[in-house]
């Protein structure tokens, strides 16, 4: 199993387990990660299963037992917790092996930024459903759903490019505000008509978790782009949509991500199709006649 994959792989595996092993599933992701590190005993009661079958679902996501699971969380959550700092005095900061002894000149760093940026692309991308791309794409092109964006410290580069290019195909696109005045009056508003998009990777924040949670009580949707260790929005989001975030240096790299949001652009182009068309055209005519264009 690929390293941070593990609330993803019991997502995404749920539906080849017994009725009584889903239950334990859905218990795991429903208190993730604090959930993994019960005992079988605890597991299997909140479960309402026995403990074999908590034994049987954790073998059944590849692992020799219930030690050997909990071992295998530990190492992700060290991994998921990781700062740039961190990552730079261990010198662990991408998959590359050579990562640690650096490229040598910028003819290697070129090389070596090549290599890290094309797997990572390369990943993400065939990692991803394509139910859950075929479920964003619904949600983003729907007319009578109203677009709320929010990122994080450097993320939120990444909701207002996705943001920008919306707002040029369709009506109701906005940006959750940074005021809290505003923040707050917006979110008070908040309906199931709503689809809220976050943006939140690891050394995630929590008011991200409170904002799903407000939304998903008014029976409105998330959209989570994310990492592949999962934000804890995950366990509130209708489509988790995870990237690799490998990169030259220690800090974690947009590009995959970047690569999905326009993917995801192209998509919501194409089942926009006229409509989104004719938006583009007013908006277009709208920047030249203000001298924009």
């Amino acid at each position: 199993m690929a390293n941070g994959a593990i609330a993803e792989e019991i997502r995404q595996r749920l539906g080849d387990c017994s009725p009584a092993e889903r239950k334990v599933g859905r218990v795991l992701l429903a208190g993730w990660p604090a959930s993994g590190f019960e005992t079988i005993a605890t597991l299997a009661e909140r479960a309402n299963v026995s403990a074999p079958t908590v034994l049987r679902f954790v073998t059944r996501l590849g692992y020799r037992g219930f030690p050997d699971f909990q071992s295998a969380l530990r190492a992700e959550l060290d991994e998921r917790n990781a700062s740039p700092l961190s990552l730079y005095e261990s010198g662990t900061y991408t998959d590359e092996s050579e990562a640690a002894a650096g490229p040598a000149g910028p003819a290697g760093l070129l090389r070596h930024g090549s290599e890290v940026f094309t797997n990572a692309v390369s990943r993400t991308l065939a990692e991803l459903t394509p139910h859950d791309v075929e479920r964003a794409l619904h949600l983003l092109a729907d007319p009578k759903r109203r677009i709320t964006l929010v990122g994080g410290r450097f993320t939120h580069l990444l909701a207002q490019y996705l943001g920008l290019h919306l707002m040029q195909l369709r009506d109701d696109v906005r940006f959750l505000p940074d005021r809290p005045v505003e923040r707050t009056a917006m979110l008070a508003t908040l309906s199931r008509r709503d689809v809220l998009v976050i943006f939140d990777y690891r050394r995630y924040e929590d008011d991200k978790v409170t904002i799903a949670e407000l939304l998903r009580e008014q029976g409105g949707k998330v959209v989570l782009f994310t990492d592949t260790w999962l934000s804890p929005v995950a366990v509130h989001a209708e489509v988790v949509l995870p990237s690799q975030v490998g990169a030259p240096s220690p800090y974690d790299s947009l590009v995959p991500t970047l690569a999905v949001v326009e993917t995801v652009v192209a998509g919501i182009l194409t089942t926009l199709a006229e409509p989104g068309h004719r938006r583009m055209q007013v908006g277009e005519d709208t920047a030249k006649r203000l001298g924009l264009a």
